[in-house]
């Protein structure tokens, strides 16, 4: 049974209404991941992945709640058919590894296209040609990959 307190936490501005929140962890990477999906009303969620050195957790999850709510306000001003979502990984580009990309591409493919990533602060079109290796719900990848 989930206490009354507990269940404020889904009522909390900070949460702004999003749909999921995805905390990926793998230890033998040293993965951090959030995934945040806002809306997808319109559409599967899209926006980028941001790989950055953030103070602690609590601020890594302000800012992909933050950017995933405006990735929806965009996609819905701009007509897309598509909704809000964003993903930041802990940690700056000191540790970026292939099996971290590649582990990072599974969490996103375990979503089942609800949410299609792209490139971000810290990370760069062959961090996103490594997710493809993973996931198909992947954008910013050279034409010749698809």
């Amino acid at each position: 049974m989930i206490a009354k307190d507990q269940m404020k936490m889904f009522n909390n501005i900070h949460f702004m209404g999003h749909e999921q929140i995805v905390f990926c962890n793998d230890e033998e990477t040293g993965l951090k991941a959030i995934i945040a999906i806002h809306d997808t009303t319109l559409g599967p969620a899209l926006g980028g992945t941001r790989m950055w050195d953030y103070v602690d957790h609590y601020e890594a999850l302000q800012d992909v709640l933050r950017l995933s709510r405006g990735m929806s306000f965009k996609a819905a001003i701009s007509g897309l058919e598509l909704g809000g979502g964003k993903a930041v990984i802990i940690g700056g580009s000191n540790k970026k590894t292939i099996p971290l990309i590649q582990k990072f591409g599974e969490f996103v493919e375990s979503l089942n296209g609800k949410y299609i990533t792209a490139k971000d602060v810290g990370m760069t079109t062959k961090e996103m040609e490594i997710i493809h290796q993973k996931t198909k719900h992947v954008t910013g990848i050279p034409e010749s990959m698809g």
